[in-house]
């Protein structure tokens, strides 16, 4: 099975000193079980919504032949909700960010079994992270009827001792290998996730 994560820094692993981020590990548990998976990690920095949807499915089809089992992971969000010259000072207004997750998600899932994680908190921007919140609200509406499994992950890890304290300790947004692999434990733990090797 090869799966493409596809999405920001979070999904990169920014902070990481194994460079593994939560892909790599919960690839990394998936092999250790017996299930035998490829994992490509095609998160960029700073990208947001508008970046992914302009360069998801290219990246992919490189990626996943069509002779092969190909999935497909989305994580994103937290970039469109940074300031920036968009409505509301963001980077993608609420309105774009959910018209480009719904263009990306509607069309993954019509191609390959595809799962949507949700948006991370930056934790050191009190005001980012309500927008992060919000639009996480509002993706996981989104996806429901998509036919996208979505995991809210947003709250979590914004109560997660790991993962804050490690981002303080850090550059204030990316937690350290703690902090990935507590939200690598959700994601294999995620019953969406587990039907894909059952």
């Amino acid at each position: 099975m090869r799966i493409c994560f596809v999405g920001d820094s979070f999904v990169t692993g920014v902070g990481d000193d194994d460079c593994l981020g939560w892909p790599g590990r919960v690839c990394s548990a998936a092999r250790k079980a017996g299930d035998d998976v490829i994992c490509y990690n095609l998160g960029i920095r700073r990208d947001t919504s508008a970046d992914i949807r302009a360069r998801w499915r290219r990246e992919a089809e490189a990626r996943l032949p069509t002779e092969y089992d190909g999935r497909l992971v989305f994580s994103f969000g937290t970039n469109d909700c940074t300031a920036g010259d968009d409505a509301d000072g963001v980077r993608v207004s609420r309105a774009r960010a959910l018209a480009n997750a719904e263009a990306i998600l509607a069309e993954a899932r019509t191609w390959r079994p595809t799962l949507m994680v949700g948006p991370l908190p930056v934790g050191d921007d009190p005001d980012i992270d309500r927008r992060v919140a919000a639009l996480s609200r509002d993706l996981d509406a989104l996806c429901a009827p998509l036919g996208v499994p979505f995991l809210e992950v947003f709250a979590t890890m914004a109560a997660n001792r790991p993962w804050t304290r490690e981002a303080a300790a850090g550059d204030g947004t990316h937690p350290n290998a703690g902090g990935y692999a507590a939200l690598a434990q959700m994601v294999a733990g995620w019953d969406a996730w587990r039907s894909w090797f059952d």
